[in-house]
């Protein structure tokens, strides 16, 4: 293998790989499984809420670990081949279930989507795990007949599968550029508190259950 081969294969390999900030191993998990949202995209690892949420639950002295499962540019129907892998290896107590804008922002049919998403909160029950779906809102330049029933499905699959439901991820967010990266869908690193402040009741909610 030549050094240029590798060092491609290990960049794939780094933006693949899922990031367990604690080493106790003997932990149970929290698996964030997202996309760019949660993977820290256009701003450092340590400043992605994902990370944040690492630091809160030790902070707060409960016994989890956290595994950031979370790939930029990944869509549901690439969750669905993925997920299997991340609940084999890592037996999560919870997953947060964060995927879906992608399929939105291609303009994806949203009958895959929900199909998509309902086969993932099916793998993440059958394995023992509580799922905790993120809802996804997608800009208005969509059109309301894809934006309207978009936004609808999480809440359907929320209560269809009685999951505990974020119903929107970067709540509040958006309303404000300056919180914005330029390209006018990710939050800049000053947002991820306030994207983690989203999470946290409802997370809390399931692991003291």
């Amino acid at each position: 293998m030549t050094s240029k081969l590798f060092a491609i294969l290990l960049f794939f390999s780094a933006l693949i790989s899922p990031n367990a900030f604690s080493a106790d191993s003997d932990l149970p998990a929290i698996l964030v499984f997202g996309d760019s949202l949660s993977a820290a995209y256009g701003i450092e690892e340590e400043e992605g809420w994902v990370s944040l949420l690492d630091k809160r639950i030790k902070e707060e002295g409960l016994p989890f670990r956290v595994i950031n499962g979370s790939v930029s540019g990944e869509t549901s129907t690439g969750g669905v081949e993925r997920l299997p892998g991340m609940l084999s290896t890592y037996r999560p107590k919870v997953v947060i279930l964060e995927l879906g804008g992608n399929d939105g922002l291609r303009g994806l049919p949203l009958e895959l989507l929900t199909d998509n998403l309902n086969k993932m909160v099916d793998m993440i029950h059958e394995t023992g795990s509580s799922a905790l779906l993120a809802g996804i809102q997608i800009p208005p330049n969509y059109g309301p007949r894809y934006t309207v029933p978009f936004t609808e499905l999480f809440y359907e699959i929320a209560e269809t599968k009685q999951i505990g439901f974020i119903p929107f991820l970067i709540d509040g967010i958006p309303q404000q550029p300056e919180l914005m990266q330029d390209d006018g869908i990710h939050p800049k690193a000053e947002a991820q508190a306030l994207i983690l402040n989203n999470v946290w009741p409802h997370l809390l909610h399931l692991i003291e259950r």
